[in-house]
């Protein structure tokens, strides 16, 4: 294996290799921190450029894509509260916080770091237990998907602020909301009102996009239009290395164990991703923090707990894709596509048939790690900059883009008019106090829990105890009992010490 990996290291530290691997990490921070863009779109624009490259350096380009797009999400999201991807949502909660603190410096550097070192965990986790995780993975029937989905659903109660009632509330909206379209299994059309472009459901980039970055433009714009967004954090900018010290990094070793993690187990099963990972990975570090009232509030562990799982869950995806030949998201499948026009095809047989190229994508994702780290490192003093920009120069220009990604996610005028109006939506949510991070949870993953409810009960003849005879499904049904138990008794707790 070692002489493999040797191998794969000495085929991409060519020059022509190396400057690829740059050009896409740099291409994926750019699509990763634009609010509408994401991963898929860059490599889906890049796919024709690897026809004309060897295996080697297309590979490498693309793994590039990969590492740039899954960290570049943070840099909107702390700076501006704008997830550029939906992997970065969570990174908002402590994130923006803090740079409204003056610590947007810090913010940034811990993300940085801890992305790379996200990264660089889920790729040992590819290398060394890809085979066994592989194996857990495919055991997975609908009922255990369910009971996964079951369980993050719960994770509404955990983001739902001082008011649960509130956080269900919005989080059942969030399904009601990818209810729209045809139902699944048997496609029957819901809530369409006989409207052709509502067939196909409400697009994830409009919701998402409209509901935090079109919101955030509306709240933008109630304040002066006429300073910078922070002009009091510009002027006293300074930052030494990434903005954090030693001691703080050693405090977070533990969450980022934890959070990686969640992000590789996430990552292994097909279809959830990223943009759940860093939504359960900051929950769990939340209900097991010391000071989980904190949260929120700006605090480095947040971003910890984001950043490390979203690019955790980069390698765990990656697993059943190789081993497999199983996608877990669009990108995913892109990467396929990629795969497949240089003659690799993913699957069992990948380890024997091209051996040599799996530790070239090995290695190639660990040069793009670095690569990631070196370039935002120092970028992040330009990235901050952005928060000096007028208002009136800086919100029209986030809107344009915003409304460019959601028309090329599906080349449709009505995606950019879903994006307005849930805009509209998130800003009346802010107004009334309704968090939105549980109507993101709702969106996300009430489709999967809906499939696999109703597969689980064909499969199953309508046998409900057959639920509950599965270990793995039980383990993940206790862990969502446990989950809102933790929350109710936190809640209780941080009203206790409010009255005392």
């Amino acid at each position: 294996m070692f002489e493999m990996i040797g191998a794969g290291f000495a085929s991409v530290f060519g020059l022509q290799t190396l400057l690829l691997i740059a050009a896409g990490v740099v291409l994926g921070i750019v699509f990763g921190s634009i609010p509408g863009l994401n991963t898929a779109m860059a490599v889906a624009l890049c796919l024709p450029i690897t026809y004309t490259l060897s295996a080697v350096d297309g590979i490498a380009m693309i793994m590039g894509l990969f590492i740039g797009g899954a960290s570049g999400g943070l840099i909107s999201a702390i700076l501006l509260n704008i997830p550029g991807t939906a992997a970065s949502i969570a990174t908002t909660f402590d994130g923006y916080p803090m740079m409204r603190k003056g610590q947007a410096g810090k913010a940034l550097g811990i993300g940085i770091v801890f992305s790379f070192i996200g990264g660089f965990l889920s790729m040992l986790a590819l290398i060394f237990v890809a085979p066994v995780l592989s194996d857990l993975a495919i055991k997975f029937t609908p009922i255990e998907y369910f009971a996964v989905a079951f369980f993050s659903l719960t994770l509404m109660a955990t983001l739902s602020g001082k008011s649960m009632v509130k956080g269900l509330i919005s989080g059942f909206m969030g399904m009601a909301i990818a209810m729209v379209g045809m139902s699944p299994i048997d496609l029957t059309e819901r809530y369409t009102f006989g409207r052709i472009e509502l067939m196909s459901g409400f697009s994830m980039i409009a919701v998402l996009t409209g509901a935090f970055a079109i919101s955030e433009v509306l709240k933008s714009a109630k304040e002066s239009m006429g300073s910078g967004i922070q002009k009091e954090q510009i002027s006293g900018f300074t930052i030494k290395g990434f903005g954090f010290s030693l001691k703080e990094f050693v405090s977070q070793i533990g969450n980022c164990i934890k959070s990686a993690v969640v992000g590789i187990l996430i990552g292994i099963l097909p279809g959830i991703g990223a943009g759940t990972a860093n939504i359960v990975a900051y929950t769990t570090v939340k209900n097991t923090s010391k000071y989980p009232e904190k949260f929120g509030t700006g605090i480095i562990d947040g971003v910890v707990a984001s950043e490390t799982a979203n690019n955790a869950s980069v390698g765990g995806a990656l697993i059943p894709l190789l081993t497999l030949g199983i996608p877990g998201d669009v990108a995913s499948a892109l990467l396929i596509g990629g795969l497949m026009i240089h003659g690799i095809n993913p699957g069992p047989m990948l380890f024997v048939t091209n051996a040599p190229l799996v530790y070239t994508i090995f290695a190639a994702l660990f040069v793009a790690n670095i690569c990631m780290l070196v370039l935002e490192y120092f970028g992040m003093r330009l990235f901050v900059k952005v928060l000096a920009v007028k208002k009136y120069a800086l919100l029209p220009i986030i809107v344009i883009l915003c409304s460019v990604g959601a028309f090329g996610s599906g080349n449709r005028v009505f995606d950019c008019i879903c994006l307005m109006f849930f805009g509209i939506y998130g800003y009346f949510m802010w107004c009334l106090r309704y968090p939105l991070g549980p109507m993101i949870i709702g969106f996300i993953l009430g489709p999967m829990a809906e499939t696999n409810l109703r597969r689980a009960i064909m499969a199953v003849d309508g046998n409900v105890w057959a639920f509950f005879q599965r270990p793995i499904a039980v383990f993940f049904f206790l862990a969502a009992i446990l989950s809102v138990v933790v929350t109710i008794l936190q809640n209780r707790r941080g009203k206790d010490r409010e009255k005392g």
